[in-house]
């Protein structure tokens, strides 16, 4: 295939920026340009590589040359650095897309990622840890903290560590629901970041021993969730690093003394990036302070 690195850039940009108008502004073309040179990659590929929908979606044959074209983003990124002043870095800064899950993110991984070199611009993808391989899978990302020890396909993996979760609750809340004679887990409130969060279910599971599906409260935000705890509406797997106030004043207890440990992982793309090596580095260190 005859591929121009006009026509992956622009492939790149309408998926992220989600339209041909947005992908446009951002490259400095008419949306006709960003048009022409999707339908000339498509001819050169010989399949149809984008959804034209609201926002541009990559097709399956898509999503192997926008892995392509972020790869080539990312290593130009790095030469524009290494050409240019380390201090003024020449061109865009490399763009580097991580998923990463709600929790991390609102403890440990944005001060991690203030160590990283100047030059590097940050595109994060909030996922559950159970499912950021998916981005990585598709190309949408170049680096993902997961739950996962088994490399996507062209990544590498690296051990992070464990985040320590336990079954927090007020205190009135735990008298109430979990004290003597009270029902417990099968008809305690419980709060859920998401339909795709099995961390309060594994908990339910493990001390019941029996399907149960007690009131459930959906709070799809990692500072909210542990707000809605805190206001007493309900018991929630909460991360060490969020409670550790809580439990010194009592405001928080832990329903009980079991705890989850639940591994991270770091996967990235297996390319020779000094940009995301660096960030690599930088992950590596905050996990080593942060983490079990």
């Amino acid at each position: 295939m005859d591929l121009q690195l006009d026509q992956l850039r622009a492939l790149d940009a309408a998926i992220t920026e989600g339209t041909f108008e947005a992908a446009a502004r951002h490259l400095r073309v008419t949306p006709s340009a960003i048009s022409q040179r999707i339908k000339a990659l498509e001819y050169a590929a010989g399949r149809i590589l984008v959804q034209r929908s609201k926002p541009v979606r990559p097709t399956e044959s898509g999503m192997a040359l926008l892995r392509l074209a972020r790869q080539i983003a990312l290593l130009s990124g790095d030469t524009a650095r290494e050409l240019g002043d380390p201090e003024q870095p020449a061109g865009r800064p490399v763009p580097v897309p991580i998923a990463v899950n709600a929790d991390s993110l609102e403890t440990w991984v944005l001060p991690a990622l203030r160590a990283a070199p100047p030059g590097i611009c940050f595109d994060l993808h909030r996922e559950d840890e159970e499912h950021t391989t998916e981005l990585l899978r598709d190309g949408t990302v170049m680096a993902a903290i997961t739950t996962t020890a088994r490399p996507v396909q062209g990544c590498t993996v690296t051990a992070l560590g464990s985040m320590r979760y336990r079954p927090m609750a007020t205190p009135e809340f735990a008298r109430t629901w979990f004290g003597a004679g009270a029902p417990g887990y099968a008809l305690a409130p419980v709060i859920m970041f998401d339909r795709k969060d099995d961390l309060q279910d594994h908990q339910i599971r493990r001390r019941t021993g029996e399907p149960v599906d007690p009131p459930r409260h959906y709070v799809p935000s990692s500072a909210g969730f542990g707000r809605a705890v805190r206001l007493g509406l309900g018991w929630g797997m909460l991360p060490d690093l969020q409670t550790e106030d809580d439990r010194g004043t009592g405001a928080l207890l832990s329903i009980e003394d079991g705890y989850i440990d639940r591994p991270l992982y770091w996967q990235q793309w297996r390319l020779d990036s000094p940009a995301l090596s660096a960030v690599a580095a930088a992950i590596a260190v905050a996990a080593a302070a942060a983490l079990r």
